[in-house]
């Protein structure tokens, strides 16, 4: 043994049989640390020592003495359930599009409408058909909830002969993972399709729509207020399904 530790044999002999100086204290702050549910610190430990036994002992000596020999609180955190957290992870649907975006389906999101002077906005809600490319219904609200999604979805269909067997993709925004949309879709035999976390490029097409949007209504016009972009987008949309030049379809 003196041999792997490197110590002469010498020295061995001297400190076999030598009492660690500090296990007396030890055995004492170990007793009080069981006593009390293993919870204390150095601290309340240094103060029962105080109280019960008269030890006038310094707190850094006590934390000395217990991290030297391991002593430490145990404490049991309490996990609270995210119960929100886990509905939606429940709601969220496969990526059933694939980024394969030359099948029949519809892709949907929800972009803001903002002013670079004052910072007010407004929301978008859109709904494209992904073999025509044609937005199929908007809706522009001031509020960013389920019921701009709720009406855009509603208004789709609507406007469908068949929705059934179709294709509803998106990100997984918590207006998509409500139970009034999820509803909405299965009672009408439409399939739900979620984009996976962090990949916008999983609904490329609706991204790719409104930035596009963006580019032509906002920087291209001298807008004072948003009421005056809203009635720019509305006139845009109209121009994009039925006259602006497509150059290709991915």
């Amino acid at each position: 043994m003196c041999e792997v530790l490197e110590i002469r044999i010498s020295t061995y002999y001297k400190y076999r049989d030598t009492i660690d100086r500090d296990y007396n204290d030890y055995i004492l702050i170990k007793h009080v640390f069981d006593q009390n549910s293993k919870v204390y610190g150095y601290r309340r430990i240094t103060t029962y020592l105080r109280e019960e036994y008269g030890w006038v002992v310094n707190s850094k000596k006590v934390a000395r003495i217990m991290r030297k020999y391991g002593v430490q609180a145990e404490y049991h955190k309490k996990i609270k359930v995210n119960y929100t957290k886990r509905y939606f992870e429940e709601q969220e649907r496969e990526d059933l599009l694939r980024r394969d975006f030359k099948q029949k389906g519809w892709v949907t999101d929800i972009t803001y409408l903002q002013l670079m002077r004052n910072g007010k906005k407004a929301f978008l809600s859109t709904i494209l058909d992904l073999e025509t490319r044609d937005w199929i219904t908007y809706k522009i609200s001031y509020r960013n909830d389920n019921k701009i999604v709720i009406d855009t979805l509603k208004e789709a269909i609507s406007k469908t002969k068949d929705p059934n067997g179709l294709v509803l993709h998106s990100d997984q925004g918590f207006e998509y993972l409500s139970t009034e949309c999820k509803t909405i879709c299965e009672s009408n035999g439409i399939n739900i399709s979620h984009s996976r976390k962090g990949n916008p490029l999983d609904n490329a097409v609706i991204e790719s729509f409104h930035s596009i949007l963006k580019k032509e209504t906002l920087y291209n016009n001298s807008i004072t207020s948003v009421n005056q972009y809203i009635q720019i987008v509305h006139d845009w949309t109209i121009f994009y399904n039925s006259t602006r030049i497509r150059l290709q379809k991915k």
